[in-house]
Order: C-alpha cells, then structure tokens, then sequence
C-alpha cells in the first residue's frame, strides 16, 4: 500500500497543480468558466504530483480494488494511470458509437446539456470493486450514469476519483453516499 503523503507535500502538490489549471471563460458556451487540466499534463512534475494526490485520496483502497473505470475522455488521461499504480484493472466509460462490442447504456443530463454513456457489456464482472475517476465534477451526471452503468453490470462502485471538484455545482450530493474524493475543489 502506498504511504499518505504527509501534510506539507500534500499542501505543496496541490499549490503546483493548482497553478497549472487554467480557467477558460465562456467555454464550451457563454458563462461557463472552464477549468483547462492540459498545463497541467504538459509538464512532467505537476503531472508527477497530481498522480501522486490522485493516490494519496484513496490510498485505503489500494489492494481493495479490482477495477478502475475512465469516464471519456479525460477520465482515461488519470484512470489508467491510477489502475497502473495500485494494480488494478482499466475499463473505459464512452460515448454512444465508439465501443465494438455489445454495450450496456445510461442517460444523463451535464451542465450544458444531456448524453449517453456506454460500457462494454462484459467489462465488470459481478463483485468487482470499482473506483470511478474523471477529471472534474461538476453536476455529477457523467459519474452517476458511470456508476449506474457499473452497477447494471453488477459492479460495487467504492469511491469515484476526480482532480477537480466544482463545489458549488452540486455534483456530490448527486452522488449521494458514494464516496467522492476531489484533488482540488473549486467553490
């Protein structure tokens, strides 16, 4: 199991990363403040540390997990890189159309908008325990249909996993009692 960090690393992990987001106005549409994660996997170190606090929030489950789940697209860029580190495996969540195989769907309403997701229909086996990881939450709704597609399978999602949390969307209480772990929160 990997060790916490201790609070001054933490501290200054966060304040690097932090630095890196970029906050891109009126995109993807006027009044939404976007918050830009590619400075911050542009360079090796804040990369580096952002992985390093992505494990830090759920080191209690490592070795409890069977399975990471990357909801598209940004959710693949951390959640493989999760899975790799705490020897899991790494399923994608994605849009209608992309996955070859037989798929299982779920609706659900963004900020900006409504979606689907899918998942491959023999991606999680009964039993398995999942974390779910996205790059931000805003609403919740990408990570509830991702939980929600988990658990037609059978799944036990255990904790979703996300750099950025948008506090002041509401997307944890959408999530209800799931376990939610933020790298940064914005309120």
């Amino acid at each position: 199991m990997p060790a916490a960090l201790d609070a001054d690393t933490r501290e200054r992990l966060r304040a690097g990363v932090r630095a890196r987001i970029r906050d891109v106005p009126d995109f993807p549409k006027p009044g939404i403040l976007f918050r830009d994660i590619t400075p911050v996997l542009a360079d090796a170190e804040t990369l580096a540390g952002a992985l390093d606090l992505h494990i830090d929030r759920i080191a209690d489950l490592v070795g409890h997990v069977d399975t990471v789940v990357g909801i598209e697209s940004r959710g693949f860029l951390f959640g493989m890189a999760v899975a790799a580190r705490i020897g899991a495996g790494f399923v994608v969540v994605r849009k209608p159309g992309k996955l070859p195989a037989k798929v299982v769907e779920a609706t659900y309403e963004l900020e900006y908008g409504t979606d689907r997701l899918q998942i491959h229909a023999d991606a999680i086996r009964p039993g398995e325990r999942v974390i779910i990881v996205d790059d931000l939450l805003a609403t919740g709704g990408t990570a509830s249909a991702a939980r929600d597609l988990v658990g037609k399978l059978g799944g036990d999602v255990v904790a979703a996993l996300f750099l950025i949390e948008l506090g002041f969307l509401g997307g944890r209480k959408r999530l209800g009692a799931l376990r939610v772990e933020a790298v940064l929160g914005y309120d």
